[in-house]
């Protein structure tokens, strides 16, 4: 069995310049360190997700690279 915590809820609040701190706890959880490029995903009914930006590219990449394979393989 698991006893990882896998479920977080942290706050923060918005400052006048549009600004968010993350907080510590949530940069350790998921491995955000200073200098990455963040990514915004949204949707207007279930809010905003955030995810690095080169993890999510190579997730991409991966979904291209498994489309081309799929096209060569007819």
């Amino acid at each position: 069995m698991n006893n990882e915590q896998d479920k977080f809820i942290w706050t923060t609040k918005i400052t006048s310049k549009g600004q968010i701190v993350i907080p510590k706890q949530a940069r350790d959880v998921f491995g955000f360190k200073d200098g990455d490029t963040l990514i915004l995903l949204g949707d207007k009914s279930k809010g905003i997700a955030i995810a690095k930006y080169d993890d999510y590219l190579k997730f991409a990449e991966e979904i291209f690279k498994f489309k081309e394979d799929k096209n060569d393989s007819k």
